[in-house]
């Protein structure tokens, strides 16, 4: 089992080229960075953590606005262009944000850039999906190989997660999270460029499957499509009220440097589940994936509410960690399934979003339940989340 899931690796890179998964990998890191770093830059320039958690979530709704239009010009016009231009403004908003948190610019200024820091964000990761799945079904590639596909990028996904926020907290340890900031606006730059001139970016317009459709048209989406949208929201709260309920514990138990080596415990355990998807057989069909996933989310969710010691959140964080892999994969599969190949990028972006924006409006109400509250409230509305992701 083991080897044959390192063969449909070696199959997905071969048929892509080992250069497009690492400048993809890097070109995404800065979203990671720049999402976790906001909290840390905008509080160590302003002295006000309330004001860094405006700013953050303003930053995370500029991406979740923006991300679906993103989606729909790369399916118009080819992600080439569409890249390559976001990605040299996106370095160019992070940088004004920087500077402008650095010289303590007034909090709705901070706010303005930071929408548009997040707007720019130019969605290597769902574009990546887009782009690599349809290329390797037309390799020849079946469903088994798009599965693989998927768990590759979920997993480089979980992994920026886990990597971003640890550079960040070094750069604030060797000086400033200033410093991050400007290594985030070169990595765009250079990776982003990287990524949308690559040989595959010309493969990567949506193309229609049926008969030609008149020009500006664009094919509905099935229902189906929006049930996927709404467990992905679901689970962006799931997660944003995990990460409140972190924060919050560790504070309670007098050593919040912990909370993001909690963080990394369930990013690393999320990144092996999810690379190991691969080996699942294909009689284990998405739809029975989905159920189990979300119902697994919701159980392992539940001893969260009442973990009262360091200990015990890192031992249930650790096995909660496995079940946001095996949901995202199955979400985005089950989006590439049902959505036109002329809509796919958009789709993709679309679920990327719908899964960030529950997370980013979560965790600033899920805060303020922490502190009214404790911990467990945080957990309890994570573990509702679930729930209501399973029904």
């Amino acid at each position: 089992m083991a080897s044959r899931t390192r063969d449909a690796y070696r199959t997905v890179i071969g048929m892509t080229g080992a250069l497009l998964p690492v400048v993809s990998f890097f070109g995404r890191l800065p979203v990671a960075m720049i999402q976790f770093g906001s909290v840390l830059l905008v509080t160590e320039t302003s002295g006000s953590l309330a004001t860094g958690g405006i700013v953050a979530c303003a930053l995370a709704l500029g991406q979740v606005g923006a991300g679906p239009f993103v989606g729909r010009l790369a399916d118009r016009h080819g992600q080439r262009a569409v890249v390559l231009v976001l990605s040299l403004l996106n370095a160019v908003a992070i940088a004004a944000y920087t500077a402008g948190a650095v010289a303590d610019l007034p909090t709705p200024a901070l706010v303005a850039l930071g929408v548009l820091a997040g707007a720019t964000i130019p969605g290597i990761g769902p574009l990546a999906r887009a782009r690599v799945v349809p290329l390797v079904r037309a390799k020849g590639g079946d469903d088994r190989l798009a599965g693989t596909v998927l768990s590759l990028e979920s997993t480089m996904d979980e992994l920026s997660f886990v990597l971003g926020p640890a550079l960040v907290g070094l750069a604030a340890v060797a000086g400033h999270p200033a410093y991050a900031f400007v290594a985030a606006a070169l990595l765009v730059a250079v990776c982003g460029t990287a990524f949308a001139l690559h040989p595959t970016g010309r493969t990567a317009k949506g193309t229609p499957r049926g008969p030609a459709r008149a020009r500006g048209a664009r094919p509905p989406l099935p229902r189906s499509v929006y049930v996927v949208r709404v467990g992905l929201l679901f689970l962006g709260v799931l997660l944003g009220a995990c990460g409140a309920g972190i924060t919050a514990l560790t504070e309670e138990l007098g050593q919040p440097g912990q909370a993001g080596l909690v963080y990394a415990a369930m990013g690393v355990m999320s990144a092996v589940v999810g690379l190991s998807m691969a080996a699942l057989p294909e009689r284990f069909g998405l739809l029975a994936r989905w159920r189990v996933a979300t119902a697994a989310a919701a159980l392992l969710s539940l001893p969260l509410v009442w973990t009262d010691s360091l200990a015990g959140l890192y031992v249930v964080v650790t096995f909660f960690g496995a079940i946001y892999a095996p949901n995202l994969i199955t979400g985005f599969a089950l989006t590439e399934r049902a959505v036109p190949a002329r809509r796919l990028a958009e789709g993709m972006t679309f679920a990327a979003s719908a899964f960030v924006g529950g997370q980013a409006v979560t965790l600033a109400v899920a805060g303020r339940l922490a502190e009214a509250h404790g911990a467990g409230a945080a957990f309890a509305l994570g573990s509702a989340a679930a729930a209501g992701a399973f029904v």
